[in-house]
């Protein structure tokens, strides 16, 4: 479905947009805009590559006429551009505000002006019952993508999105933090020790959004089954991993972090289609009939639990470890320390 088209993606220069490159830049695609605003890593990433298959272009999801020059001829995109921090975002709420929600409102639009065929939205279960800047943000992409796909002619330009979880190993993610304690011989930190996190590589990040790519309906939201461990298992497998004894230090819940992360509320669970290692979540089509909203009801939604990383299959440390040795950044990180596997 990709050979001789055109891929944008928003956030190019960022841990999926290179994931996404990994995995396309050696098929029969025609070309990858990687679209971004630090000319930095998109300098190191044009070194690295040196590829004529991908075009770098600068510029800011906050300004539409960017995102319209970049969108010219394009065939599909990939929206990851956001703010991703979860303190900064609530030290700065209304930068969030411009980046992840009016940020995604010029995509769609430069998208819709350009004709772009398909456009996949990335989103967080931080933004399932938010209680952070950052989840409240993506929460509201999440609404106006699916308002914007309701009023949008499926022929021209499908709009779906993804929810995943925490990437392991992802830039500003708690693995690299951990193995830049040990080598500095320093405690590992950790929140609370009963925090649950899903555990998903960028790989999996990646086959989520072609399979929402493969089989999208307008207005759809993705979600792939994912397992989880606590914090401190995970704090106790890097640690066993590297064959370090660095204490584990526990600091407090950060500013804005959640015991435990939601991938599917429970009313959306309802109605979601279950297909296997994904769920379907299919958008709300009713109207602005308030007659509808306050005369039919679900009386099951009581009774249903939603999808949480509390819930879903849980990891222990040797589970926790076998995943983490899959991934490629640790190979590279115990090899840099010398530590054979």
């Amino acid at each position: 479905m990709f050979k001789n088209k055109t891929l944008l993606i928003t956030g190019g220069t960022g841990s999926f947009g290179n994931a996404v490159l990994r995995r396309f830049l050696n098929t029969g695609i025609k070309e990858i805009r990687v679209f971004s605003r630090d000319e930095k890593k998109q300098e190191d990433m044009r070194i690295e590559l040196n590829s004529s298959k991908v075009k770098f272009y600068i510029g800011d999801v906050r300004n539409y006429n960017s995102l319209h020059s970049a969108m010219h001829d394009v065939d599909y995109v990939f929206h990851a551009a956001a703010l991703k921090q979860v303190p900064s975002c609530e030290f700065y709420p209304l930068e969030a505000v411009r980046t992840n929600i009016l940020g995604t409102e010029n995509m769609l639009n430069a998208a819709l002006d350009n004709k772009v065929k398909k456009v996949i939205c990335l989103s967080t279960d931080k933004a399932v019952y938010p209680i952070n800047a950052m989840g409240i943000s993506k929460a509201m992409m999440e609404k106006l993508m699916v308002a914007k796909a309701r009023t949008t002619d499926t022929s021209q330009t499908i709009i779906c999105g993804t929810r995943y979880g925490n990437v392991m190993a992802s830039r500003g993610s708690v693995i690299p933090l951990f193995i830049k304690q040990i080598r500095e011989g320093k405690p590992l930190t950790v929140t609370d020790p009963n925090m649950t996190r899903y555990l998903m590589s960028l790989e999996d990040a990646v086959d989520l959004v072609v399979y929402a790519f493969k089989n999208a309906r307008q207005g759809d939201i993705f979600v792939q089954k994912a397992s989880a461990s606590t914090i401190m298992d995970l704090a106790i497998a890097v640690r066993e991993i590297f064959k370090a004894d660095n204490e584990i230090k526990i600091i407090g819940t950060r500013h804005g972090e959640k015991l435990y992360e939601t991938l599917l509320t429970r009313e959306e669970k309802n109605k979601a289609e279950d297909l296997g290692g994904y769920y379907r979540i299919v958008p709300d089509g009713r109207d602005l009939n308030y007659g509808k909203y306050f005369t039919e009801g679900e009386e099951k939604i009581a009774e249903i639990e939603d999808y949480n990383s509390h819930n879903t299959r849980r990891l222990n440390v040797g589970g926790v470890k076998e995943l983490l040795l899959k991934l490629d950044y640790i190979q590279q990180e115990l090899a840099a320390s010398g530590i054979g596997q």
